[in-house]
C-alpha cells in the first residue's frame, strides 16, 4: 500500500508527496489489460528472451513485468502519467525485475522506439491508427506489434488475432 511509506516518511519527519498529474490530460482513460489477455497477448507474439518488449501506455507496468518474468524479456514502459510511472517502478520493484524493465514518463507519440521487437497496445483505434507511420517505419522488419481490443482499421488488417477471457486481440508483423 502506498499510505504506509508515505505514513512512515512524515513519521519520520520526512516530506512525502505523490507524483503530479500528467502534464497534458492522456487521450485514454487508464484501463488495465486483465493478466489472461496479457499472458495471451505475449504468447501469439512469441516473446522469448531475446525480445525488447515495449508497452505503449503502459500503465501499471504489468505486460513489461510479464515479459520479464514469465520470458526473460527486456521490457520498457512508456507513459505520460507520472503516477502510473510510479506504479508500474514500484510493481517492478515487488516483482524483482527492476534489472530488466525500464519505466519512462513520455508520450508515446513522441517516444523512440526503434530498439523494440514487440509493441503492445491498448489504446482506441483513432490513436492506433495515428501510431501506425511510427510502428511502420521505427520497428525493424520480423518485430510484432500486439493491441488488446481495438484493430488499426481497414488499411492494416491484423496478420493474426485472437480472443482471452472474452476479450480480442491483434498482431501484426512489421514486414
Amino acid at each position: 500500500m502506498i499510505l504506509i511509506p508515505i505514513l512512515l516518511g512524515m513519521l519520520a519527519g520526512q516530506a512525502q508527496t505523490a507524483p503530479a498529474p500528467p502534464a497534458r490530460a492522456p487521450d485514454v482513460i487508464y484501463v488495465p489489460t486483465p493478466q489472461g489477455v496479457v499472458d495471451a497477448m505475449l504468447e501469439l507474439a512469441h516473446v522469448t528472451s531475446k525480445d525488447v518488449v515495449y508497452d505503449l501506455g503502459c500503465g501499471d507496468g504489468r505486460i513489461p513485468i510479464t515479459a520479464a518474468l514469465k520470458y526473460g524479456a527486456r521490457g520498457v514502459g512508456i507513459d505520460m502519467d507520472p503516477r502510473r510511472i510510479a506504479e508500474a517502478n514500484e510493481n517492478a520493484k515487488v516483482a524483482g525485475v527492476t534489472d530488466k524493465v525500464t519505466f519512462i514518463l513520455q508520450d508515446l507519440f513522441e517516444s523512440d522506439i526503434k530498439d523494440a521487437t514487440v509493441v503492445t497496445l491498448y489504446l482506441l483505434p483513432s490513436l492506433n491508427e495515428r501510431l501506425m507511420p511510427k510502428l511502420k517505419t521505427q520497428l525493424k522488419p520480423g518485430s510484432r506489434v500486439v493491441s488488446h481490443a481495438f484493430d488499426m482499421g481497414t488499411t492494416w488488417p491484423p496478420d493474426e488475432r485472437g480472443t482471452a477471457e472474452g476479450k480480442s486481440y491483434y498482431l501484426w508483423f512489421i514486414k
